[in-house]
């Protein structure tokens, strides 16, 4: 194992040993490539450059107590990005070609897999681009799939703790019937401004409303929302969102936990009925909010007086997080060990 600091690493990138790579030419992928350097040879009218053809995951991989190395719902990313593939017109990666090389590439990198013990985690990033050059606004013909992993700390520095959101007007990060359903990097660079300004503010993060009427919850930043009452999980419904695996799951413990779970539209008005609320993605898994103002309506929906996560907000956070690490049942077949 490497010499690192993990108790410290930052949510950022540390380079690793090797990337896996596979390329899509002639209508077929080829074989897996393992390689060491860090950057790609690309022509510079490649469609992921001009046109935005161009795709990404985030998953991670968790070095557990009982010393082995597991991967969770790796086969939701697939079909995550299978769906992406779908929506921009590249061929789709099967499930066992992601699998594999989401496997191959946790194995090569093991040496960077954080202790249990730090709370940090190695991040799994596949990426998948239009490598063709050419000018016309059309689908490429050839495609290079990679997975790259760094090892990486808390998203927000606080780790499991509350912090403020504010509603953003100014900007949308997708439409309803735009790409927002999928994970494309256009999706993100829509954010950086209203990110911006979010912490100039200083929010820990961004709340966009629907696009089309400004009425509804969409998204908080990169992630999901949800609200707690009446022992009831609420999530929004949109055509904008992307579909979260980490909200997917916690709907599930919500259930199993003998909660209703209501995905719907959720009127910005209805926040001021919820008991908690947070954000959720892989990155934070769980980023409790405290409050979030709404500046131009000059409204506060505060979900934690103290400052502190909520009891169900904990219990969800908590239950996940063990079953991501073998410390509690598997229930669900969600984990994947990949190293014994």
């Amino acid at each position: 194992m490497k010499n690192l600091d993990w108790a410290k690493l930052p949510f950022g990138y540390v380079p690793t040993d090797y990337n896996v790579r596979c390329y899509y030419r002639d209508g077929k992928w080829g074989e897996i490539e393992v390689c060491s350097d860090e950057y790609i040879k690309m022509h510079m009218a490649a469609t992921c450059l001009h046109y935005g053809q161009e795709a990404f995951e985030g998953l991670k991989a968790y070095r557990c107590p009982d010393g082995k190395v597991r991967v969770f719902r790796m086969d939701e990313n697939a079909a995550r990005l299978q769906s992406t593939c779908r929506g921009i017109l590249m061929p789709e990666v099967s499930t066992e070609l992601f699998e594999e090389m989401v496997t191959k590439v946790v194995r090569l990198n093991q040496d960077y897999i954080p202790t249990y013990e730090s709370g940090a985690t190695l991040y799994i990033r596949p990426l998948l681009v239009g490598m063709s050059a050419q000018v016309g606004v059309h689908p490429a013909s050839e495609y290079l799939f990679m997975i790259f992993v760094t090892p990486v700390g808390p998203y927000f520095k606080g780790g499991f703790a509350t912090n403020p959101y504010v509603i953003i007007r100014e900007y949308d990060r997708s439409a309803p019937l735009g790409t927002g359903i999928y994970k494309v990097g256009g999706n993100y660079a829509a954010s950086l401004r209203a990110n911006k300004m979010a912490h100039d503010l200083g929010y820990a993060c961004e709340f966009y409303l629907d696009a089309k009427e400004k009425k509804y919850m969409d998204e908080c930043g990169a992630a999901n929302f949800f609200g707690i009452k009446n022992n009831t999980y609420v999530t929004p419904k949109s055509t904008s969102i992307l579909p979260s695996i980490t909200n997917k799951s916690l709907m599930q413990l919500a259930e199993d936990m003998g909660m209703t779970v209501e995905r719907r539209q959720i009127p910005e008005e209805e926040l001021a009925t919820f008991e908690e609320a947070g954000a959720c993605g892989t990155a934070a898994v769980i980023s409790p909010i405290s409050k979030i103002d709404d500046l131009e309506g000059h409204k506060s929906y505060v979900f934690s007086e103290d400052g502190k996560p909520g009891p169900i907000s904990t219990k969800l956070y908590n239950k996940l997080r063990n079953i991501q690490y073998g410390i509690e049942p598997d229930v669900h077949g969600w984990t994947k060990v990949v190293i014994e």
